[in-house]
């Protein structure tokens, strides 16, 4: 039996409190509140499952429709996603970040909802006016850069729609597989390191498919350009 004077022992908890005069960093903050979210997740907690869904629904959204290229099967993909993520959130042993294991659910989904449209003979394309009303209606799931705070003249306004929808037509007609590694990195801005974790695929590879898909989207988008 320990004596009174004996120190208490070290707390396993990983979600513990740091020592006196340590505070936590925003990222190690955001990592503790995840775990404890997770972690009521997988008791079935409905809050926490809401908490989820507004945290990851427009990210999800974003990457499906990217992927896909069709605004209602990008909708009924995204919910999709999510009645897996609730059912299978006890599969999650936490060797990843959550958005990693998410991102791998939303991969999965997207892959099997092309099989089934191209059992189908459905065509995956869409309309100059779908695109710009996405653009505008996005939130800040996307990866995008800003390149001045200038408000845009109409005209411009209509190359930039224009210049997205031939993006788009032009991904659609990629390898699915190099597409979805444009999605990845260009569109949600993954790291290598995220990006071999969702796909299963060395960083190397990643790198090298990453180059050829960017090599023929520029191939293909110089031919319309000229």
């Amino acid at each position: 039996m320990p004596s009174s004077k004996d120190p208490p022992p070290a707390s396993t908890d990983k979600d513990a409190a740091p020592p006196l005069g340590e505070a936590l960093t925003d990222a190690e903050r955001a990592k503790v509140q995840e775990r404890r979210l997770v972690r009521r997740l997988r008791r079935g907690d409905q809050r926490a499952f809401a908490t989820i869904v507004r945290t990851y629904q427009q990210r999800v959204f974003n990457m499906v429709f990217r992927f896909l290229g069709n605004r209602e099967e990008a909708e009924d993909v995204a919910q999709d996603v999510f009645v897996t993520v609730y059912q299978s959130a006890a599969n999650f042993r936490g060797d990843s970040k959550f958005s990693t294991w998410l991102y791998r659910v939303t991969v999965n989904h997207c892959k099997n909802r092309l099989k089934y449209l191209k059992r189908r003979g459905r065509h995956m394309g869409r309309p100059l006016d779908e695109i710009a009303e996405h653009q505008m209606a996005q939130g800040s799931g996307e990866t995008q850069p800003a390149f001045h705070a200038a408000i845009p003249r109409p005209d411009d306004l209509a190359q930039g729609r224009q210049l997205e929808a031939l993006i788009q037509r032009e991904m659609a007609k990629m390898d699915e597989d190099h597409r979805l590694l444009l999605v990845l990195r260009d569109i949600q801005g993954l790291s290598y390191q995220e990006m071999a974790e969702v796909t299963g695929l060395n960083v190397g590879t990643i790198k090298s498919r990453l180059h050829r898909a960017r090599l023929a989207l520029k191939e293909a988008l110089a031919r319309h350009m000229q």
